[in-house]
């Protein structure tokens, strides 16, 4: 078994060797149908109480909570910029729905359509599905590194990051056992995410495309 984040793009691509492309590659083309979608409807959004650190901005965001055994670590959270953090801030807590849909099994109350759209809200959508189905996860900590946000216009932006997978393993959530992996050059990921803003405020990522053993993340 691969390790957990090469799981996340398994049902889209068939392999279980791709981490959190999950979104898949694509346009905004709102094809998705997200209303077919568990928490993908804007009544759902709301489903769960909003998180402490989110309400300073006065949008009312779905509550995460991650297990104990699952970290993520994100960092250049500050770049001195207001509208780069705010897309750095809204990357994370849509990373952290996955985990969440995947940790918990619950998809609707995840967040996940809070903060995916189009192509990218059915890429984690299926990936969340299929891990509660094989009743997956993961244990450890991930981290998120040399983040960079490319402005386009009010309402439109780019993000790329890379992600350290070699410190998180594979889970089975019915045994609650945990499979080391050993790691690779393939355990860091390169990623390339488009995001827009919603009428809320919301960055929302709606393409994301990865680049598996990129020498632009390799240790």
């Amino acid at each position: 078994m691969n390790r957990p984040a090469r799981l996340v793009t398994a049902a889209l691509t068939a392999s279980a060797a791709l981490l959190l492309t999950a979104c898949g590659s694509g346009g905004g083309d709102g094809s998705s149908s997200s209303d077919k979608i568990a928490g993908a409807d804007p009544g759902d959004k709301a489903s769960a109480p909003p998180s402490a650190s989110a309400s300073a901005d006065g949008i009312d965001r779905p509550e995460i909570k991650l297990p104990d055994d699952m970290k993520l670590v994100f960092e250049g959270q500050q770049t001195g910029d207001a509208v780069k953090d705010a897309i750095l801030a809204d990357n994370e807590r849509a990373v952290s729905t996955v985990w969440q849909a995947v940790a918990s099994g619950d998809l609707k109350k995840s967040g996940m359509g809070f903060y995916y759209t189009d192509t990218a809200l059915r890429g984690v959508y299926n990936y969340a599905k299929d891990n509660n189905a094989r009743k997956t996860s993961w244990a450890g900590t991930l981290r998120y590194f040399d983040r960079q946000v490319t402005v386009f216009d009010k309402t439109s932006a780019a993000l790329t990051y890379c992600v350290d997978e070699s410190k998180a393993n594979v889970k089975d959530l019915k045994t609650k056992k945990v499979k080391v992996v050993e790691t690779s050059p393939d355990s860091y990921v390169y990623y390339n995410a488009s995001v827009k803003k919603d009428k809320q405020g919301v960055w929302q990522i709606w393409s994301l495309h990865e680049d598996r053993g990129s020498q632009r993340c390799q240790p």
